[in-house]
């Protein structure tokens, strides 16, 4: 994906980025890929793959939601930054919170809020389930993209979401995975608003976006992890 294709495809999801964002975009790839020589952050270093697996595929959560709308986002597994940076590059009023329980990534991630001089910016070392059982009903979205099964994303996510609120994970395939959900929709108080398949452009590979909304906090989740894992949902 050149940059012509990238702000191409970036219309039909309703987005135009300014001469500054485009900039922030280019140092933001530019630090990744210096970094990954000693951080291996990504198996993904061209530039044009960059920008249409990485930059593009992260703004795809428009599909689902109008950020424009939203204040707070908390991304869990952020891993370099994908989507929840690109997120706040294109969307700077956004209060936004990037999750990873290695400490090299938070390593990177403090350096390009650094370069790029970005604020309201949270960057957390930590498990989710730790981090979910202090920070209840606290973000308008969270998201992960591509990070564990469904029913335990779920039970870490939905309790940092508020009421009303939106859960959007990104996946390649969601297969089987939401067919074994039922129970942990229940138990969390959680209720699917749409699922949304689509194709990433050029390569044609398959994307699944789910939107969960919480209708009411259940104050018995998250659970820790040692319980999470004699009964998982």
């Amino acid at each position: 994906m050149n940059l012509d294709d990238f702000e191409k495809e970036l219309k039909t999801i309703n987005v135009e980025l300014t001469q500054n964002q485009k900039s922030q975009l280019n140092q933001y790839f530019e630090l990744l890929i210096e970094y990954n020589k000693v951080m291996n952050l990504t198996g993904i270093t061209e530039k044009d793959q960059v920008y249409l697996k990485h930059f593009y595929d992260s703004l795809t959560i428009l599909k689902a939601v109008n950020l424009s709308n939203e204040e707070t986002l908390c991304d869990i597994g952020t891993g370099a930054g994908f989507p929840g940076m690109v997120l706040k590059i294109v969307f700077p009023h956004l209060k936004i919170t990037l999750l990873d329980s290695l400490n090299k990534r938070i390593d990177f991630l403090k350096i390009v809020v650094e370069k790029l001089k970005l604020d309201n910016i949270e960057i957390i070392h930590s498990r989710a389930e730790d981090y979910a059982l202090k920070n209840r009903n606290k973000f308008d979205v969270t998201t992960a993209r591509a990070v564990a099964h469904l029913s335990i994303l779920l039970e870490y996510a939905i309790p940092m979401t508020k009421e009303n609120k939106y859960f959007i994970p990104m996946k390649a395939n969601i297969g089987d995975e939401i067919k074994e959900i039922d129970n942990a929709l229940k138990r969390l108080n959680c209720e699917i608003v749409e699922v949304i398949k689509f194709k990433l452009p050029i390569e044609d590979s398959n994307r699944s976006i789910i939107k969960f909304i919480k209708k009411k906090d259940n104050h018995n989740y998250p659970r820790k992890n040692s319980e999470i894992k004699k009964n998982r949902l």
